[in-house]
């Protein structure tokens, strides 16, 4: 009876979630350990503005920063040579510089200013910039304006201001005799007084020249273009002798093609045989395409057209 009873005893189970617990006190383990990691780092400021900014502009919105940032040991060539890094504010970044890198970790966050006002100050710049032109081109020309003080009130100089360039004008009577190109003595002394002034400046210069619509026909010149480009050039090359570096200088020959008066009279003819010195606001060359140049006067246009119906009118015996 005892051997039957122990035989029909129901053994105990053995528990299968035994390892919960060191999994658990395992896992806690591992958070802790991670807590710890994150307290003690540090985070890597170039590296996370570089990513703000790529969130940034692929959401829509601007930049947060203007310029870029410089991760790893690069060396800055060029216009860089002698601009500061943001690795190394205050030092200079040249090859030569024997300053360590600083560590990314150590970055200071700048309060760089967004991308509007930043727009806003290049704008104030362009303005600031631009009305320092036109205060500089005003008092050039008051200082061509005293030097040729007397053909000025003669009306046999004109002289013209805009906010991009100066523009002195010269009766050709005054320079050249009828159909040549030699400048005179009158000549001589005007270009020279204008060179005096021209000449610590450096702003480019345009010599244009220009003729009436009678026609010349010589060895020499051929047609009213050569006679204008060589006036022209006859002037360049006294403002050379007199200081201006050629550099600066350009030679046009508009020939009659741009008559400010009308060719069917002789104060009108008069008026159209002239040159024409256009002083540029910009230090660039003057065949360099530039917001400075100035554009074709209505008045020219609308004396070619004057010119255009008066074609056929009979002229006096006039040369260039």
């Amino acid at each position: 009876m005892g051997s039957r009873h122990k035989r029909h005893q129901h053994e105990e189970h053995a528990s299968h979630e035994a390892w919960a617990i060191p999994y658990g006190d395992l896992l806690t383990l591992l958070l802790a350990f991670f807590v710890v990691m994150y307290a003690i780092s540090s985070i890597n400021e170039g590296k996370y503005r570089v990513l703000s900014d790529a969130l940034s502009s692929a959401f829509g919105g601007p930049p947060r920063t203007i310029s870029p940032i410089q991760l790893g040991h690069t060396q800055l060539r060029g216009s860089s040579f002698d601009r500061p890094s943001l690795q190394t504010p205050g030092t200079r970044a040249g090859p030569s510089s024997a300053s360590p890198i600083a560590s990314p970790s150590r970055l200071q966050v700048l309060d760089l200013p967004t991308f509007a006002a930043v727009s806003r100050m290049q704008q104030d710049a362009a303005a600031s910039g631009a009305t320092g032109k036109r205060v500089e081109l005003e008092r050039l020309g008051t200082r061509i304006r005293l030097a040729l003080r007397e053909l000025v009130k003669l009306r046999l100089v004109k002289v013209r201001e805009s906010e991009t360039f100066v523009e002195v004008e010269i009766q050709s009577d005054i320079l050249f005799q009828s159909g040549s190109a030699a400048p005179s003595a009158v000549a001589i002394a005007t270009v020279r007084e204008l060179a005096g002034v021209l000449a610590p400046e450096p702003n480019a210069v345009r010599v244009e020249g220009y003729t009436d619509n009678l026609p010349i026909r010589s060895v020499q010149f051929p047609s009213n273009w050569e006679l204008s480009a060589a006036r022209a050039a006859s002037v360049t090359h006294e403002l050379i002798g007199n200081g201006v570096v050629p550099h600066r200088l350009a030679v046009v020959g508009y020939g009659e093609y741009q008559p400010v008066a009308d060719n069917a009279t002789p104060e009108g003819r008069n008026a159209n045989r002239r040159v024409t010195l256009v002083i540029l606001a910009s230090p660039q060359g003057p065949d360099t395409p530039d917001a400075t140049t100035p554009a074709p006067s209505p008045t020219r246009t609308a004396a070619a057209e004057a010119e255009a119906a008066d074609a056929s009118a009979p002229h006096p015996p006039e040369v260039g």
